[in-house]
């Protein structure tokens, strides 16, 4: 499973978007790159492959970033992109 995850402006917590196939991910992540380049601002309309009920319409202006990650296993599943957890030894 890849995410697509988006930071919006004025948004501390980012919108992540799931693909099953890399090559679908990736073309995702070109789109969206292309949106945000753009001059003007263009209605983005995503759904997730992960939860199909899940479907979100942002503005590309109001995107300050993207990361395109893959998931692995379960221990991914409660991150959150750019933060990390530390565990104090006993």
């Amino acid at each position: 499973m890849y995410s697509l995850d988006l930071t919006l402006k004025y948004s501390p917590i980012p919108v992540s978007i799931q693909r099953k196939e890399a090559d679908a991910a990736q073309a995702l992540y070109q789109s969206v790159l292309e949106a945000m380049k753009g001059d003007h601002a263009t209605l983005l309309e995503l759904t997730c492959e992960k939860d199909e009920d899940k479907k979100i319409a942002l503005l590309s202006d109001q995107i300050s970033a993207v990361v395109l990650n893959k998931k692995s296993g379960a221990a991914a599943g409660g991150r959150v992109p750019g933060f990390f957890a530390t565990q104090a030894a006993e």
